[in-house]
């Protein structure tokens, strides 16, 4: 018997198995009937296949923003803000309309990467958005753009939202953008809670109640340390209001002195004083720390 050379056996087995698998594919599937699977495989590989590796994980991102799960696609949106690159952010606008809030507040967050015009008009719409969470998240980016074109639909929602927390970050974003246009509401807010008291370290001495504060203590306190931010004379006239009304809360009051040392104005002198005899330690410290910044600084 002839001897069969090593390997035949091997080499002639794969042309067989090709020839069967190719019978079995005709009986079961009509002709020109491709598999959706394969399919779609072969379109994604088509697709992806010249992409540079951001631009494939962009493409990536994009596909899973149609998941019917609100998670996967609040995954999606940071993913493509954690690539820093504006591309990213233009495929993250499309979650600004989501209906899950959490995802169009996320959606918001991920604008942060685009030109500055750009993305404050995509994003003033959502100061006015039904839920509460999604404007203070929407209001704290707009901070974070650092664009003056925000400053008035921000001023509006300081004045106008019925939400405390939206406030508070629309506060705090004017703070962050630093322009002087602001001081004017910023100081208004600050004025909320009526006039001061004669001396505000008497707490201890007086026989009636402490007034009750009118204004969120968390919106003046960041209405406070925006002014500080700001740095212009003209928020020192709410300030020293602020710090000398006994109606505020202690952490608002050490705000307002934290923000008059940063602003050196000497007209602070007279409250920065009289606050460092307060009985509470911490605004003692604050305020004298204060008088000492301004006592170095000159004329």
């Amino acid at each position: 018997m002839t001897r069969i050379p090593k390997g035949q056996s091997q080499r002639s087995y794969w042309p067989t198995c090709a020839a069967l698998t190719a019978f079995v594919w005709f009986l079961i599937y009509p002709a020109g009937y491709t598999p959706a699977c394969c399919f779609a495989q072969g379109q994604q590989i088509r697709g992806t296949s010249a992409l540079t590796p951001l631009q494939a994980e962009i493409e990536r991102q994009r596909v899973r923003l149609s998941s019917p799960e609100a998670e996967e696609r609040r995954d999606a949106l940071m993913r493509l803000r954690n690539l820093n690159r504006a591309e990213a952010s233009h495929v993250a606008a499309s979650g600004l309309t989501d209906q899950i809030p959490v995802v169009r507040a996320t959606a918001a967050h991920a604008l942060i990467h685009l030109p500055a015009d750009e993305a404050v008009a995509l994003l003033i719409p959502l100061l006015l958005d039904r839920v509460e969470f999604v404007r203070q998240e929407t209001a704290y980016t707009l901070g974070e753009i650092h664009s003056r074109a925000a400053i008035h639909p921000l001023i509006n929602a300081l004045v106008s939202d019925k939400k405390n927390s939206v406030r508070n970050a629309a506060a705090v974003a004017l703070g962050s953008i630093g322009d002087e246009s602001a001081v004017v509401a910023l100081s208004e807010v600050l004025t909320e809670n009526g006039a001061p008291t004669d001396n505000p370290t008497s707490g201890r001495t007086r026989k009636h109640r402490k007034p009750k504060a009118r204004g969120n203590q968390f919106v003046l306190r960041a209405a406070a340390h925006s002014l500080g931010q700001i740095r212009s004379r003209a928020g020192v006239p709410a300030l020293i209001f602020a710090l000398s009304n006994d109606a505020n809360e202690p952490d608002v009051r050490r705000e307002a002195a934290a923000a008059l040392g940063i602003i050196r104005d000497r007209s602070a002198i007279p409250a920065l004083g009289a606050a460092v005899g307060s009985t509470d330690p911490y605004l003692s410290r604050t305020a004298l720390d204060s008088l000492q910044k301004i006592e170095k600084t000159k004329e």
